[in-house]
C-alpha cells in the first residue's frame, strides 16, 4: 500500500448558504474531527481544492436533508447544485448523506467540549461540528458494513 493511501482521509461538508462546515477523518478513517468553517463565497472552491490536496482527501461526504425534511426547505436544490459544481471542479467521489439531527447532536458536542461561552457563540463552530457528526455517522456505517462482510465470510469459511 502506498504512503499516500495510508495517509488519505475522507472529508465531510455541512453546506450552508453563508458558511460551509468541514470535517476530516483520521488517516485510519475511524474518527471524524471538526476542521474548519469556510465562507460560502467566490473563493470557496479554491479553498476546498487546497484542503483536498493538503489532507489527501480521497472522497467527500456531503450532508443533505432527507426527503421528509426536503419538502420543507429549498436548500436541497442549492446542495445539489453545489454537488454538481464540486464534482466538476474536484474529481472525487461525492456521497450524499442524511444530515437529520446533526445540528442538535453537534450542539450537544459543543456544550460538552467547548468550555468557554464566548467560543461556543462562534457561528462557524456549529457548522464544522455538524460536518463532523455527518462524517462520524458515515464512518460508523462503513465500519459496520465491513464487520458484517467479515462475519459473513467467516461463516462461509467455517461451512466450507
Amino acid at each position: 500500500m502506498s504512503t499516500a493511501n495510508n495517509e488519505s482521509r475522507i472529508m465531510a461538508i455541512d453546506f450552508g448558504l453563508k458558511r460551509i462546515g468541514i470535517a476530516l477523518s483520521d488517516s485510519l478513517k475511524l474518527f471524524a474531527y471538526p476542521h474548519i468553517t469556510l465562507v460560502n463565497d467566490s473563493k470557496l472552491f479554491n479553498e476546498l481544492k487546497k484542503i483536498v490536496e493538503e489532507k489527501q482527501v480521497q472522497e467527500i461526504v456531503l450532508g443533505i436533508p432527507t426527503e421528509k425534511q426536503a419538502s420543507k426547505t429549498s436548500i436541497v436544490k442549492s446542495i445539489e447544485k453545489f454537488k454538481d459544481e464540486l464534482e466538476s471542479k474536484i474529481k472525487l467521489k461525492i456521497i450524499l448523506w442524511d444530515e437529520s439531527y446533526t445540528s442538535s447532536i453537534a450542539q450537544k458536542k459543543i456544550l460538552e467540549s467547548v468550555t468557554k461561552k464566548n467560543k461556543r457563540q462562534d457561528k462557524g463552530l456549529l457548522d464544522k461540528y455538524s460536518a463532523a457528526v455527518i462524517l462520524q455517522e458515515y464512518l460508523d456505517s462503513v465500519l459496520k458494513s465491513e464487520i458484517e462482510i467479515q462475519k459473513g465470510l467467516f461463516k462461509y469459511q467455517k461451512k466450507g
